[in-house]
């Protein structure tokens, strides 16, 4: 980062850590009325969900680029830099881009925090002023569609101030319990809040039966157009091959028999049925077919950067942002399905407010050895404290590596890997984003759009 988008950021860190949320719209809606109300000037799609929301995203935008229009979208968090959180027309914006939204941003923030100190609240978050930084750049692009993704639930979370044409949820898990509840049918309960009555639902499948009701129950509510997976919309079959999978999806317009997804994993191509549920619903409100020479140009080339993604070969190296207990077990299985490694080693660190115990416990299964490190987040949980919990989950010291240089900890994962001269072994990165974002940047894989 450039010395201008450094003091930026560190000036937008300092309104609240990324983990802290304020739950409460009016700042956001206040400072959205000050400036126009950009995020009205275009058609968006709103994302909530647990796992799955960024490569839902990335889909969709790609599928509706390729289609025509041009795009915004907004996700997080970032890998590398913020700038990644903005992105047009499939790319994130430049320094210069982000700096001038942050400017256009930055009279009116200066309004509501002065109206809000003067009330004993507190100032615009992190995250509000970059979903209002969001909105302006897309308006000044201007796009056709925003893609947006949710930062934390959906009911209070600052991207509610747009007016979603379609909605979509991806599978609901445990996360976040301190701001979204305890149960999965609380956290539904928030995600379910970007739900209107005149936005198209979609809906993946999901694993608990409390969240399934509690969304099936919200959408009778409102009486919104749904369209639920395994019901109208499906994955028909997906054969993993070199570099991705085929796929025959049944949308809600139309069924797509041998269409080419360039991800891995079976929960890539439940990503890609809702992205192409939710580009069926824009572009002709569920009854339109896609044509599928766009279709096959857009999933063919799609990237995901940092999820079930292979950034080195022999030995086998993959990278993936699993945080939570059903992440690490969506890795497991895609790994098993896609990788035969004889030999498996982890790099495994994990920030303090997740369940580590709980992400090591689904992880341990896979692994014949577990290399433990952390990241440079002040929020990561140190080295020899999440060491002890893998002790006590792997039941066998010599399981585990303690190692907290991150540079020595992929030398000591490669090492384990090729122990014997084995030729088929692999390395998993996983338990956080700023993790695979470090061994990224130290492997020398390039930053992708």
């Amino acid at each position: 980062m450039s010395p201008e988008l450094r003091e930026v950021y560190a000036a937008l860190l300092d309104r609240a850590p990324e983990n802290r949320i304020e739950p409460d719209l009016s700042r956001i809606t206040r400072v959205m009325e000050l400036m126009g109300n950009p995020q009205q000037a275009y058609r968006s799609i709103r994302i909530a969900g647990t796992n799955g929301k960024t490569t839902t995203a990335r889909i969709l935008e790609r599928i509706l680029r390729e289609a025509g229009l041009r795009t915004g979208r907004t996700t997080s968090p970032h890998l590398h830099s913020p700038v990644e959180r903005i992105g047009i027309d499939g790319s994130p914006i430049d320094e210069e881009g982000f700096l001038q939204a942050y400017q256009d941003v930055e009279p009116f923030a200066a309004i509501v925090d002065a109206e809000q100190e003067a009330a004993g609240g507190v100032r615009l978050t992190y995250f509000e002023y970059l979903t209002a930084m969001a909105f302006q750049a897309f308006a000044s692009a201007p796009v056709d569609v925003a893609v947006v993704e949710t930062g934390l639930g959906g009911t209070w979370d600052a991207t509610g101030v747009v007016d979603p044409d379609v909605t979509v949820i991806t599978p609901i898990s445990m996360d976040h319990q301190e701001y979204l509840g305890d149960t999965i049918a609380e956290i539904a309960g928030e995600k379910a809040g970007i739900l209107t009555a005149t936005a198209t639902a979609i809906i993946a499948n999901q694993p608990y039966e409390d969240a399934a009701d509690v969304l099936r129950e919200r959408i009778g509510e409102l009486g919104a157009e749904a369209a639920i997976e395994d019901q109208q919309i499906g994955v028909l079959s997906h054969t993993p091959g070199v570099g991705g999978q085929m796929l025959t999806l049944q949308g809600i317009a139309g069924r797509y028999e041998e269409v080419f997804l360039s991800l891995l994993g079976e929960h890539q191509a439940r990503n890609a049925l809702l992205a192409v549920a939710a580009a069926e619903a824009l572009l002709g409100d569920g009854t339109t077919v896609l044509d599928g020479e766009m279709l096959g140009a857009a999933l063919s080339t799609v990237t995901s950067p940092g999820r079930a993604e292979v950034v080195r070969q022999s030995p086998t190296i993959v990278l993936d942002a699993a945080h939570n207990p059903a992440g690490a077990q969506t890795l497991v299985e895609t790994v098993r399905e896609n990788f035969r490694l004889t030999r498996t080693i982890g790099l495994v660190g994990i920030l303090q407010e997740k369940d580590a115990e709980e992400i090591l416990a689904v992880l341990e299964p896979l692994l014949d050895h577990v290399v433990i490190t952390q990241s440079s987040s002040p929020r990561a949980i140190p080295t020899d404290v999440l060491a002890e919990i893998a002790r006590d989950v792997f039941d066998d010291e010599e399981r585990v590596l303690e190692q907290g240089s991150l540079p020595d900890a992929i030398q000591a994962a490669v090492d384990l890997s090729e122990t014997d001269g084995d030729q088929f072994g692999g390395v998993v990165v996983a338990g956080s984003v700023t993790l695979v974002a470090e061994v990224r940047d130290l492997l020398g894989v390039p930053q992708e759009d």
